[in-house]
């Protein structure tokens, strides 16, 4: 054997182990995750969150959402492909997941105050559409995200009062401490049925789904 196939060998047994070592990490961190995910199952969804599909699905998607988050508008129209293809088994749990700060804050404030008035889908659509005019920086990015919702149907007077009440900061407040006892970090973050999501792909999530769904369809009715 010369000494560049001696080279050559070391370097693929070198990238073997690599990608080895790299998939067993992967595979802790998705178990450690999956843990922690169920010794928090009581904080994974509250009452007070929002939820669109059948309020009884049997098949929970729970999204750790930041409606600031270029990521999550990215994710957004698959995730509305997979209520569709499963209507009946699939409920969207939406989780606050404040990561942008003030602008992510007075997303969420405009979003419970336009669940208040019957309007939270079309709000979130508009919002995300119109995403980029409203996450500048600056002292504008509030009015503009204001100007966006009320163009898009929101009572303002109505939404400022709701807000002024406190009911959204409380709540808020619940998601968070909810996001860190389960130990989210990044957005989005998805769970089904309390598994969490290995990837940034929504093409796993589209799978991790329809298994649940599967499992489902399979299982007897009582």
């Amino acid at each position: 054997m010369t000494r560049r196939h001696i080279v050559f060998l070391s370097a693929l047994i070198a990238l073997a182990v690599f990608a080895a070592a790299v998939f067993l990490y992967q595979r802790h961190t998705l178990q450690a995750a999956a843990l922690q995910a169920s010794e928090q199952a009581g904080a994974m969804v509250r009452p007070h969150s929002p939820v669109i599909g059948p309020v009884n699905a049997p098949v929970t998607i729970v999204e750790f959402f930041d409606p600031a988050c270029e990521a999550c508008k990215a994710f957004h129209p698959r995730v509305k492909q997979i209520l569709a293809a499963f209507p009946r088994e699939t409920r969207l749990v939406i989780r606050y997941t404040p990561f942008h700060r003030e602008a992510s804050v007075e997303a969420v404030k405009i979003l419970e105050a336009a669940r208040a008035q019957g309007k939270f889908e079309p709000m979130l659509e508009a919002l995300l559409v119109g995403q980029r005019a409203w996450t500048g920086q600056g002292a504008k990015a509030a009015d503009r995200a204001w100007a966006l919702a009320q163009s898009a149907g929101l009572d303002v007077d109505q939404a400022r009062k709701h807000i002024a009440s406190g009911a959204v900061d409380t709540l808020l407040a619940q998601d968070v401490s909810d996001l860190k006892a389960i130990g989210v970090r990044a957005t989005p973050t998805f769970f089904v049925n309390g598994k969490p999501l290995s990837s940034t792909d929504p093409e796993q999530l589209f799978e991790l789904v329809k298994g649940e769904v599967e499992h489902v369809r399979k299982s007897p009715r009582p």
